[in-house]
């Protein structure tokens, strides 16, 4: 079979990439001489997609079903994969987010046997009641867990702010209520619909030969092009957001606060990529360590810190900048202020240029972690661009672009705040 070989100079990086009969999207970047090599399996499927149709009915399944999915897979008929992973010398991790649901390893020996393991408990469906109901309840105790975690709390009332009935205003993990009704049929369900090799993404970092690589996944994989069915993610929402104000007492030292802005979701290619990177961009200009904003908040005392990212899915994107502050609310004050002379004024190039240089040099570190860099791989490949791609894109990024997303999506009207406040003092 063959890969096609894609240079990128600017970065010294080579991407072997190849689609197999049976649809599997394969990406390889070799680092010779590496000891350590990684593995990453992922359906393009998560948390958000509840709703669908397979053979000719609709399915609907309960909230925290991808992530249940992703514990029992490691269950095999011969005993735990996890297990035989690590006792092979590998490091096996997984995780589950509203669109994605990845399985990866780390390893320095015993590259090719981790990764036929891992190949074959991802694509075999293997749940009996027992172990369903054996897994309720450990996932019971790590729902119950993330239910007292401030951020995880800020995190989703944000959403629930933001959005008045996007799957992403459900936890990714579940509620108790939600996993008592997934059963092995629904579970099976859910992995012959969206874990068909057509609907999934290998990505290996590290010194391999990427057709041994591709081929590894042609011998282990089903050989059959299965149909993948379309996610009903229900109806986009509008711009405005669904709530303007979230408040929650936990035990926290300080307030924690969230300010959002929804963005259209979806796009693919380099249109996807300038999206992604003009926001990005203007969110390090407008709120990043070294933009007047913050170091003005930070010198009076406002903040302790702030912190901004922007994510898209194919039902949902958004905009967040986080941080604490003793004052929430001024905090968004502030903000809105800044936001709106930058809408009216645009960036001051000096300062946007040094921003621009570090976002390039920030891309360019993570390139050195193989998780990272396999997992931008995998997101850009499920949304139809060369995530790579993003280092020739960013020189060319106009500032005006960056200005424009601030005037359109950074609006006052168009942000929700969250905050978590400390518990009030026991005197």
């Amino acid at each position: 079979m063959s890969l096609v070989r894609t240079d990128h100079p600017n970065i010294d990086e080579r991407l072997y990439s190849t689609v197999l009969e049976n649809g599997l999207r394969v990406l390889v970047v070799p680092r010779p001489g590496f000891l350590k090599k990684y593995a990453f399996f992922a359906a393009n499927y998560g948390g958000a997609a509840r709703a669908f149709r397979l053979d000719g009915r609709r399915v609907e399944t309960p909230e925290g079903v991808a992530h249940f999915l992703e514990h029992k897979l490691f269950d095999m008929p011969w005993g735990s994969a996890l297990t035989a992973l690590s006792a092979a010398g590998a490091q096996p991790n997984a995780y589950t987010s509203d669109f994605i649901t990845a399985y990866h390893f780390e390893c320095t020996e015993g590259f090719a046997e981790n990764l036929g393991t891992l190949l074959e408990f991802v694509s075999t469906p293997y749940f009996t009641a027992e172990s369903v109901a054996k897994e309720r309840g450990i996932i019971g105790e790590e729902i119950g867990m993330a239910e007292n975690e401030p951020n995880h709390a800020l995190y989703y009332g944000l959403m629930r702010s933001l959005y008045e009935r996007s799957p992403v205003r459900s936890s990714v993990v579940g509620t108790a209520e939600s996993i008592a009704r997934i059963t092995p049929e629904v579970l099976t369900d859910c992995h012959r619909a969206f874990y068909a090799p057509s609907n999934m993404l290998l990505a290996v970092v590290g010194d391999v030969e990427p057709e041994s690589v591709a081929e590894a996944a042609r011998r282990a994989l089903p050989a059959e092009r299965a149909p993948v069915p379309e996610p009903d993610y229900g109806e986009i929402e509008p711009l405005a957001p669904f709530e303007r104000r979230f408040s929650r007492e936990m035990d926290v030292s300080a307030p924690q606060f969230m300010i959002g802005a929804k963005l259209p979701p979806g796009g693919g290619g380099d249109a996807l990529l300038r999206k992604q990177l003009a926001a990005a961009l203007a969110l390090r200009a407008l709120a990043g360590s070294s933009s007047r904003l913050y170091t003005s908040m930070y010198s009076e005392g406002l903040v302790r810190s702030l912190w901004n990212e922007a994510d898209w899915g194919p039902c949902a994107a958004y905009a967040v900048i986080g941080g604490e502050s003793r004052e929430p609310e001024r905090a968004l004050e502030r903000f809105c202020e800044a936001a709106s002379a930058v809408a009216r004024e645009g960036f001051e190039p000096a300062a946007f240029e040094r921003c621009r240089r570090a976002e390039y040099g920030m891309r360019l570190r993570a390139l050195g972690s193989a998780p990272a860099l396999a997992d931008t791989l995998a997101r850009g490949s499920f949304a139809g661009c060369d995530a790579l791609r993003a280092f020739a894109l960013l020189p060319e990024l106009a500032m005006e672009d960056c200005a424009a997303f601030v005037r359109e999506y950074l609006r006052p009207e168009r942000l929700a705040l969250a905050v978590i406040q400390p518990l009030p003092r026991k005197d």
